[in-house]
């Protein structure tokens, strides 16, 4: 099914509706994308917001950095931000040119500046090159999102690799301590930083061990640093996904004989489409939530978290 196919999918974020039938409960085929994988190719397609999203000015003349928002969650992020009027840079991978480009025209077609700044988080030098880069082109900065995560499913432990571990780490983790470090000194007092855990913090999949364990420190470190930058006027809080259709799913984030069923064990009933998570983090990006500070905000279609 398209992204703009179906009543309920063009139904926007304000409208009142039943949540359980607003998107379908889809049942992917077995589908598999080389890691990173792209919007562009998933089966069926993502709703990113693009169709759905009404912007109502809660982040007039912001001015965001996004990484991971090419595709998927950040990418329905970056959409929901343009619309509520921040301009955004874009962090994401060489190889995830396609969907960054389309992006960037839907944040342009918002009326804001969309700045592309491809690169590998894994590479400490690009991390604070990023951040000054989005500062420049910005002209300042605001809000930080750290969305970008590596997840690659292993069925047990002997054959999660050492690499692959270190890699997901220097993703997941590494990344956003240096990220964040390097924003602080372009981040005014009423700045927000947004961090991407996962209910994976709080109910790991024994095929996701390292993944798991990079959210729960991801939780920590949101609620260690939102301590020590509440006096400067800095929040710090973070949001926690469950499953939510993205191609982190098809590059080997999921097994593939369990896409099919994706989802379908939540309360709710089916996977989380992308756009459902962008008010979580618009929320937490605006003044309105200027006493919410250290929260992890779990958006997991009623999966119970502590």
């Amino acid at each position: 099914m398209s992204s703009h196919d179906g009543d309920s999918t063009r139904t926007d974020q304000l409208t009142f509706q039943n949540p359980v039938t607003r998107y379908p409960s889809i049942s992917p085929p077995k589908q598999d994308q080389p890691e990173p994988g792209l919007d562009r190719d998933l089966e069926p397609e993502t709703d990113r917001g693009e169709y759905s999203y009404r912007g109502t000015g809660r982040l007039e003349g912001r001015k965001a950095l996004i990484t991971g928002a090419d595709s998927g969650i950040g990418a329905a992020v970056a959409i929901g931000f343009a619309r509520e009027g921040a301009d955004v840079a874009l962090n994401y991978l060489p190889e995830e040119q396609a969907d960054a480009e389309k992006v960037c025209r839907l944040i342009e077609d918002a009326g804001r500046k969309a700045v592309p700044l491809p690169g590998d988080l894994t590479n400490a030098g690009f991390c604070a090159e990023l951040v000054d880069q989005a500062a420049e082109s910005l002209g300042g900065l605001d809000i930080v999102v750290n969305n970008a995560g590596r997840q690659i499913a292993v069925e047990t432990l002997e054959e999660l690799s050492e690499d692959q571990w270190t890699r997901t780490y220097e993703t997941n983790i590494r990344a956003i301590f240096l990220v964040t470090k390097a924003a602080l000194r372009h981040l005014p007092a009423g700045s927000a930083i947004i961090n991407t855990t996962s209910v994976q913090a709080y109910s790991p999949s024994p095929t996701l061990i390292d993944y798991a364990s990079t959210k729960a420190a991801i939780n920590n470190f949101t609620k260690g640093l939102a301590q020590q930058l509440a006096p400067k006027g800095v929040r710090v809080n973070a949001v926690a996904p469950g499953p939510f259709w993205t191609p982190l799913q098809v590059s080997d984030g999921q097994p593939k004989e369990a896409l099919p069923d994706f989802g379908k064990s939540t309360p709710i009933g089916r996977a989380g489409q992308p756009t459902e998570l962008a008010p979580a983090y618009v929320f937490l990006a605006s003044p309105e939530s200027s006493y919410v500070i250290g929260e992890t905000l779990n958006v997991n279609g009623g999966m119970p978290t502590p």
